[in-house]
């Protein structure tokens, strides 16, 4: 996939934009993580933002525009982003301190919806982590965020089947793992 993502061209400005996508507890942020080492590894400007950092159980992908103007706008024009991540301290999420984004050569971009069909255009590479039936998803993700989120872990997981559903992200995809 880096060798892929590294050949295709810059689309969000100089910036080459990397979405890994697929339902919740499939390991995106691992994987996410992962294709970051390695890019930094080989030397190459790399900065990773998740969309856990916008999201919130009520408001599960109409945040975009906080990332779009943020992150994504500045970026493209060759300047640093910002953005202020949930911070969930306390109960009730709330904006916690600004992050920075140093323009990179590549943004990795992880986590539910981040391949939507309004970012497709800028994309250099989407990939889809698919990892089986909802209930061994769920297991993980509860195993990951605690027996308390298990109810509205529950409601994200019917949320995503049908945002996935109607978005395409799957299809779209040029790299598919489970």
């Amino acid at each position: 996939m880096i060798e892929a993502l590294l050949a295709a061209p810059a689309r969000l400005g100089a910036v080459r934009l990397l979405a890994v996508d697929g339902p919740s507890g499939v390991g995106k942020s691992t994987m996410a993580a992962q294709v970051a080492a390695g890019l930094r590894a080989r030397g190459c400007r790399t900065e990773l933002v998740s969309t856990d950092a916008f999201a919130t159980w009520d408001d599960p992908v109409s945040w975009w525009p906080r990332l779009v103007d943020g992150v994504l706008k500045p970026l493209a024009n060759g300047v640093e982003g910002a953005y202020r991540p949930m911070d969930w301290t306390g109960g009730a999420p709330r904006p916690g301190e600004l992050v920075r984004v140093p323009v990179p050569e590549v943004l990795v971009l992880e986590g539910v919806s981040c391949g939507r069909t309004s970012v497709r255009p800028l994309l250099s590479h989407l990939c889809w982590l698919s990892g089986g039936p909802e209930a061994g998803r769920l297991a993980r993700a509860v195993a990951r965020d605690g027996e308390a989120a298990r109810a509205e872990l529950g409601r994200w997981q019917r949320f995503e089947r049908g945002w996935f559903a109607v978005d395409g992200t799957s299809e779209a995809a040029d790299t598919r793992l489970s």
